[in-house]
């Protein structure tokens, strides 16, 4: 497995792993998968102090993670949340857990302070991946989505650096 922070030419492999989970899952609470233009801004976005890594098994990218602004007042602005999202296909092959572990490396030499994670509810393998890497259950957020006819929570998850 090969890490290494996005590209511009990701653009395509990582909106197709973020568009599945758009149509096909309530992992992400976006309705409308992204255009090719949006995912090229987004990652845009992500450059700076702000990071996307993506993970490469057998020449194709196998998932991403991303560093993101937790809310835009500037006195959070040492506080970032995470997202990570791992291809159908590569599930299980521990590229979630590199994944996590290089953002957070990344967040930490980027002088960042606290990384926090919203995870859905009931998704047990991301929370427990997170609680694996020394994150905290701090709240949940009781019923604040509504994606395929069903209310959804957000547990809301901490990791000090």
């Amino acid at each position: 497995m090969l890490l290494r922070l996005a590209r511009p030419d990701d653009a395509e492999a990582t909106r197709e792993i973020y568009n599945a989970e758009v149509v096909g899952s309530t992992v992400t609470f976006d309705l409308v998968p992204r255009t090719e233009a949006e995912q090229e801004a987004w990652l845009d976005q992500r450059s700076g102090a702000m990071a996307v890594v993506v993970a490469e098994i057998e020449g194709r990218v196998a998932g991403f993670a991303s560093l993101s602004p937790y809310r835009d007042r500037p006195a959070y602005a040492t506080t970032v949340e995470d997202s990570v999202y791992v291809h159908a296909d590569f599930r299980g092959r521990g590229a979630g857990r590199a994944l996590l572990t290089e953002l957070l490396d990344i967040a930490a030499t980027r002088g960042f302070h606290a990384v926090m994670a919203r995870v859905v509810g009931g998704h047990e393998t991301s929370i427990g991946l997170h609680e694996s890497l020394g994150f905290r259950i701090v709240g949940t957020e009781v019923e604040v989505g509504r994606k395929f006819g069903r209310w959804l929570d957000v547990v809301l998850l901490q990791k000090m650096l």
